[in-house]
């Protein structure tokens, strides 16, 4: 899995593989991937960000699929339980998963400036959490890592 969110990379390539990887774990598990969900996993992928609730239900309401929080509020639950998204515990926001279809426990760069959000490769950090809490006895049943600082651009925009 690569860094997205910091680096450039062929991002329609990377809008359309995630969608495909979307739609084909709902088909294969019998999910209902619809319309308003498939939405708002573009929106989410369009930005490479994090986006919080109303951020996403302000451009589904112009699209007119939806103007009740419920909506999207439904549809980000939906993604995030089947692994299409993550929350951003700190921002109270989402963003899409940079390893759709993989079983991972990402950490996340958060830049204070832009609000942009990589998604770390490998599973390094959340193992040896797993592991130092396993020697105390703990079963870690939920990790979300987060490290807020300045992204590379902000870093030489003098942010």
């Amino acid at each position: 899995m690569e860094t997205k969110g910091f680096e450039h990379h062929d991002h329609h390539h990377c809008i359309a593989t995630s969608l495909r990887t979307a739609e084909e774990a709902c088909k294969a598990q019998g999910l209902q991937f619809t319309p308003v969900r498939r939405r708002v996993l573009e929106i989410l992928l369009d930005e490479h960000r994090a986006m919080g609730a109303y951020d996403v239900l302000d451009v589904l309401r112009k699209e007119g699929l939806g103007s009740q929080p419920p909506v999207a509020y439904r549809a980000l639950d939906f993604l995030v339980a089947n692994g299409f998204a993550h929350r951003i515990e700190r921002l109270n926001a989402f963003v899409a998963c940079a390893a759709p279809g993989e079983r991972h426990a990402p950490c996340f760069l958060i830049c204070r400036a832009c609000s942009a959000v990589a998604e770390t490769p490998g599973r390094r950090a959340s193992d040896a959490l797993r592991a130092a809490a396993g020697e105390l006895g703990f079963k870690v049943e939920r990790v979300a890592i987060e490290a807020e600082g300045l992204c590379p651009a902000c870093v030489e925009a003098g942010a």
